[in-house]
């Protein structure tokens, strides 16, 4: 049941991206959208239906602008230490705890750490996550965490748990 509702929503997709109902085109996007089920089919959502809850839709709609303004800032962080004379980095791997539990939100917040410029997720292991910083700032394993992910776990988890 899970994979006809993820065929009928890339058919859907494939529909409103190419604008058009010709067989030719419906034949095409319905045999890619069996390709990519076949391929990663296990890697979308485990409960599709809690996708369209009104709430976490909601949620993901906040959460974009959102996400766009931090990258936003962390650019211009970035420009201003590439700009500035003395070129202020001090870059490490640091290690920061997660308390999301699916791995969708994992995924989530892992990737929107890498969007954010001077930041790049490394690993995930469990509820750690390896993140290389630009410029890292704090002592320990929580002001890092609070520095880093404290911004985005909030909405995250009101999307996905």
């Amino acid at each position: 049941m899970k994979y006809i509702g993820e065929f009928i929503f890339l058919l859907v997709l494939w529909v409103l991206l190419t604008w058009s109902l010709e067989p030719a085109q419906l034949i095409v996007g319905a045999v890619v959208s069996i390709i990519i089920i076949g391929l990663v089919g296990d890697v979308f959502l485990m409960q599709p239906q809690r996708a369209f809850n009104p709430r976490r839709v909601f949620w993901f709609i906040v959460y974009i602008p959102f996400l766009l303004w931090y990258i936003l800032l962390a650019n211009l962080d970035v420009a201003y230490r590439v700009i500035h004379p003395n070129l202020p980095i001090r870059p490490g791997i640091v290690k920061i705890k997660t308390t999301l539990k699916t791995p969708m939100a994992k995924t989530f917040l892992a990737n929107s750490i890498t969007l954010t410029p001077g930041t790049l997720t490394v690993d995930i292991i469990d509820d750690v996550l390896y993140v290389h910083w630009i410029f890292i700032k704090g002592k320990d394993m929580e002001d890092w965490t609070k520095a880093i992910i404290g911004r985005f776990e909030p909405i995250l988890r009101r999307i996905f748990e």
